[in-house]
């Protein structure tokens, strides 16, 4: 059976929040800018540059603040980060039935393989830098039939995709705004995908 599934990354297989809370308080005690670290991951999902934004922060001041925050990201954040309920299990189900893996995030993609590294998790491809319906590119050329993630920016880039889109409720956005979206599929966290997808295969030929 040849089939692809693509994940994002944060808040769908892994939870970085507090390492992200640290960094930026790491970024204000050294620039002074009042960041709010408790703030930040409760809205992850967009570019990093659009919560700069929030502050102001555009340009080359954002440049130099992006580029500052990546060059202390694997140090503080990736260590403090943990799997999701059920991540590896939806990874495993995937290559159970013999289908392929790929994460497809907004973060810089070597974070994405830092993580992935750190965790243990194999997939077959990954694509960084992209948001919303700047993940269809990515989605299509990997073939990917499934589109996994936490936020409505996830159902948008699945959707234009024509791919399936399936939210999990453990990021920003509650079952019900990811259903409003479009999602096809809304599960609480990813500790029923497995079963999910188990009844997804049978029902579909390939």
């Amino acid at each position: 059976m040849t089939f692809t599934v693509g994940f994002d990354l944060d808040m769908t297989l892994i939870d970085p929040r507090a390492g992200m809370v640290a960094l930026f308080d790491v970024l204000a005690a050294e620039t002074g800018i009042p960041l709010d670290g408790a703030a930040f991951v409760t809205r992850l999902g967009p570019p990093l540059e659009d919560e700069f934004a929030r502050y102001g922060i555009v340009g080359t001041e954002s440049d130099r603040l992006v580029a500052r925050y990546r060059a202390l990201y694997a140090d503080i954040v990736i260590p403090a980060t943990e799997a999701l309920p059920g991540a590896r299990e939806a990874l495993a189900a995937v290559a159970s039935h013999g289908g392929e893996t790929v994460v497809i995030s907004a973060k810089h993609e070597r974070h994405v393989r830092g993580h992935l590294d750190a965790l243990g998790f194999e997939v077959a491809a990954v694509a960084g830098q992209l948001w919303a319906t700047g993940k269809a590119d990515a989605l299509r050329a990997y073939g990917a039939e499934v589109y996994v993630g936490d936020h409505v920016g996830d159902i948008a880039g699945a959707r234009a995709a024509d791919a399936l889109a399936v939210g999990v409720a453990t990021g920003p956005m509650t079952m019900a705004d990811l259903t409003i979206a479009g999602a096809d599929v809304v599960l609480p966290d990813l500790s029923g995908f497995a079963a999910w997808l188990d009844s997804y295969l049978a029902a579909t030929v390939h």
